[in-house]
C-alpha cells in the first residue's frame, strides 16, 4: 500500500511540474482578472486552489485552441454578476464543460471562472474528487448552485440533460435529451439570467455506441460510454460553441410543472437553434 501510494506521488509530482511548465503570464493575468477570492494560502472558501486553477486554464488552452481549435462567438453576451449558462450534453467524459469555461476564462473580457455542476458519482471517485474541488467545480446540488449565484455572484455551468445528454449514443447526436426543470426553478428563485450556448463538436470528439448499461450498473456509473479509441482521450474534433443574449424569466420558483414547463421549453428551442447554426457553420469535423 505505501509502494502504491509512493508511486502515485511521483505520478502527481511529474504531472504537476508539467503543467508548471506550461503556466505563463497569460494564465496568470486571466487568473488574477478572474478575482476569485484566494486567501493567504491559495484556496477560497469551497475548496478551490490557485495552483490548480491556473494548472487546469493552461491544460484547457491546450485542447481549446490546438486540439479542438474552437471557434466561439458570443462570449460578449455573457452579463456581469451571476449567471447560469445553459446548454446541450455531449462528449462522454465532460469535454464539452471544459471548452465551455475555457471560452469564459480565455475569450472574456473580463476572464470569470465557470463553476460546474457535475454528476454526484464523481463524487465518490478518488483523486477526480479532490481534483474536481480544486478546479472549482461542485456536485450538482441545488443549495451549491443557490449558494455560488447569490454569495458569490458566480457564472455557473448546468447541463439540464444530466447523465440522459452525456450518455447518449451516437446515433442521437445533437438531439437534445429533454431539459430538467430544476435550473428554471433556481434561476427564478435567485433571480438570476440564463444564457443559452449550443456546443457542437462533442459528439464527434467522444462518439459511443453503448453505454453498457448492465456493467455500468454494476460500477454504480450513470452510463459507460463505449467509444473508439477505449480511451478518455477525445478524438481531435473542431469545436464550435455559440452562445446566445442573455434570458429573463419572472416567478418565485414554486410554480407548478404546467407553468414552469414552458420556460423551460423556450430555453431548450434556444438551445437547439443555437446548435444548428453551429452545425450549419461548420465545413468540417476534424480538420
Amino acid at each position: 500500500m505505501r509502494y502504491r501510494r509512493a508511486v502515485i506521488a511521483r505520478r502527481h509530482s511529474v504531472l504537476g511540474r508539467l503543467l508548471d511548465s506550461a503556466v505563463d503570464d497569460e494564465i496568470r493575468a486571466r487568473v488574477a482578472r478572474m478575482g476569485t477570492p484566494f486567501n493567504e494560502l491559495g484556496y477560497d472558501s469551497w475548496g478551490g486552489s490557485r495552483l490548480a486553477t491556473e494548472r487546469m486554464l493552461a491544460l484547457s488552452r491546450w485542447f481549446y485552441r490546438t486540439y479542438f481549435r474552437t471557434e466561439t462567438r458570443g462570449v460578449e453576451l455573457i452579463p456581469p454578476g451571476r449567471v447560469l449558462l445553459i446548454g446541450n450534453h455531449s462528449s462522454q467524459l465532460a469535454y464539452d464543460g471544459m471548452v465551455v469555461a475555457a471560452a469564459v476564462a480565455l475569450e472574456g473580457d473580463p476572464p470569470r471562472h465557470v463553476h460546474a455542476m457535475v454528476e454526484r458519482f464523481f463524487a465518490g471517485q478518488p483523486f477526480v474528487n479532490v481534483f474536481m474541488a480544486r478546479t472549482g467545480q461542485q456536485i450538482g446540488l441545488p443549495r451549491h448552485c443557490e449558494r455560488l449565484l447569490t454569495r458569490d455572484e458566480a457564472a455557473v455551468l448546468v447541463f439540464p440533460e444530466g447523465a440522459r445528454g452525456g450518455g447518449k449514443v451516437f446515433r442521437d447526436r445533437y438531439k437534445i435529451m429533454g431539459f430538467g426543470t430544476g435550473f428554471m426553478r433556481i434561476a427564478l428563485r435567485t433571480r438570476t439570467p440564463i444564457v443559452p450556448f449550443g456546443f457542437v463538436g462533442g459528439e464527434e470528439m467522444c462518439p459511443s455506441f453503448s453505454e453498457m448499461k448492465p456493467l455500468a450498473r454494476l460500477l454504480g456509473a450513470p452510463y459507460l460510454p463505449l467509444t473508439p479509441t477505449l480511451l478518455p482521450l477525445p478524438l481531435p474534433a473542431r469545436c464550435y460553441l455559440r452562445f446566445g443574449p442573455p434570458m429573463r424569466f419572472e416567478g418565485v420558483g414554486d410554480e407548478a410543472d404546467e407553468v414552469i414547463g414552458p420556460m423551460v421549453a423556450d430555453v431548450e428551442h434556444t438551445v437547439a437553434a443555437l446548435i444548428a447554426d453551429g452545425l450549419e457553420r461548420r465545413e468540417h469535423i476534424f480538420f
